[in-house]
């Protein structure tokens, strides 16, 4: 196997075809929006991840990586093509496949015989049958596989390259296997790809899982909606430790000492958001329902996460007496979380909407989201290029992201104009904050 085609330059598409192309394989990216490809052919990638320039601009000028949006340039040539394509919500909350459909019809038309066809981007369990079927219309001997991407954003190269799974299911076993040898293939030059990329090498020894095709599909939004899970309940908890007195960190501490538990993601705070979380929450409420099932469980916790924006400035409202009217207030984090540009369902975009909605005069500020959140926040909002001139002359701040730089400034430096200080994330010691001639808010640490 030595050809591959990477179809979408999204988050999951760029690093994967960058990673590929390092492992030894020549690579095409297809990437239709204009801009984007323009960007990338420049070596750049159009968002901000660690080690994703460095990868992909050595890739781009010693050929090993092409980006294009042809695809008679080279699926014909191509051994496996990996779907990457965006799979957004619809405005019921079941996902919008039809890039993933246009990607498999346009696949099939220009393939070889005997090519693997790999899903990456995230689906309902039951698209795969869907695409064999668009397959099988044309006539053509292609082989579909099943591989979910578990990478996270701020860490997804690192993610990629030491892995805890490689999940693979279809129903053709020798393309399962050939799927995971592309991995085996990258997992033995790991260490050196890391270093080019500037990222800490690990001794981390993941698994390679074959399953069956259904069920492959069904391993990712099982994941994440677990993961979701765990957030909703650390917010809920939250929510009594503020009515009566506890610190939810201190409980959460204790809860996941348990190792059926664990402490991994039982943080409480402004809720999730981002790309991944939200939408496979609402994708699998919405396949649970194609199928039959009602999952009241994940409604309620998409519920209990769309209230906690809502929550955090209702706190901070309860702390003016006049209320939120006119008071100056300064938002620091508008990327879903740090590492990343990425501002999909921002909780720190909410609190800002929600700020301004309510009377208040609002600054934001963010390292690496500044122009993407823009399009998202309500045109009131005063978008700053650093921390001082966000919060210049605020009379509270909320760190609703927890970059380095906000956790590492000065607290007497956020004290020189606020009274207040909200830690969405529950980052900060509240007795510093207080020391420092702040009020301190967290969230279920009254």
């Amino acid at each position: 196997m030595q050809t591959i085609t990477v179809l979408g330059a999204g988050y999951v598409g760029v690093t994967s075809a960058v990673l590929f192309a390092h492992a030894g394989y020549k690579v095409y990216l297809i990437e239709p929006m204009e801009k984007r490809l323009e960007i990338i052919k420049t070596g750049k990638s159009f968002f901000y991840e660690a080690g994703v320039d460095e990868l992909l601009s050595s890739a781009i000028e010693d050929g090993r990586l092409v980006p294009t949006n042809d695809y008679s340039l080279c699926i014909p040539e191509s051994d496996v093509v990996f779907s990457c394509v965006g799979t957004p919500d619809n405005p019921d909350g079941s996902s919008n496949l039809s890039f993933v459909f246009a990607s498999a019809g346009q696949t099939a038309e220009h393939a070889k015989e005997g090519l693997i066809f790999v899903q990456k981007s995230t689906v309902p369990v039951g698209t795969g049958e869907k695409v064999e079927e668009v397959f099988d219309s044309a006539d053509k001997d292609i082989s579909y596989v099943s591989n979910p991407e578990f990478l996270r954003e701020g860490t997804a190269i690192s993610d990629t390259l030491y892995f805890d799974r490689v999940v693979a299911g279809g129903a053709n076993k020798s393309s399962v296997e050939s799927v995971l040898d592309v991995y085996r293939q990258l997992e033995s030059k790991r260490d050196d790809i890391a270093k080019i990329a500037g990222i800490k090498t690990l001794s981390q020894k993941g698994q390679y899982i074959a399953t069956s095709r259904n069920s492959a599909e069904l391993v990712k939004v099982a994941s994440n909606a677990f993961l979701a899970l765990k957030i909703t309940f650390a917010n809920s908890i939250a929510k009594l430790a503020d009515a009566a007195d506890a610190d939810i960190n201190e409980v959460m501490n204790a809860v996941g000492a348990d190792p059926r538990i664990g402490r991994a993601f039982l943080n409480a705070g402004r809720g999730y958001g981002g790309g991944c979380f939200p939408k496979d929450v609402s994708g699998l409420i919405s396949s649970g329902l194609s199928y039959g099932v009602d999952l009241n469980i994940m409604q309620e916790a998409q519920n209990e996460n769309n209230s906690m924006p809502g929550y955090i400035i209702e706190k901070l409202n309860h702390e003016f007496d006049g209320g939120l009217v006119n008071k100056r207030v300064a938002v620091l984090g508008l990327a879903f979380k740090s590492g990343t540009s990425d501002v999909r369902k921002s909780p720190g975009v909410a609190m800002a909407n929600i700020l301004s909605e309510r009377g208040a005069t609002v600054t934001a500020y963010d390292p690496k989201a500044n122009e993407e959140a823009s399009e998202d926040l309500n045109d009131d909002i005063r978008v700053c290029e650093s921390t001082d001139e966000a919060i210049s002359v605020a009379d509270a701040v909320i760190v609703a992201t927890d970059w380095p730089e906000f956790l590492d400034y000065s607290f007497e430096n956020y004290a020189k104009s606020a009274t207040v200080f909200v830690d969405a994330m529950n980052r900060f010691s509240p007795a510093d904050i207080k020391a420092a001639g702040l009020k301190y808010i967290g969230v279920g640490r009254s």
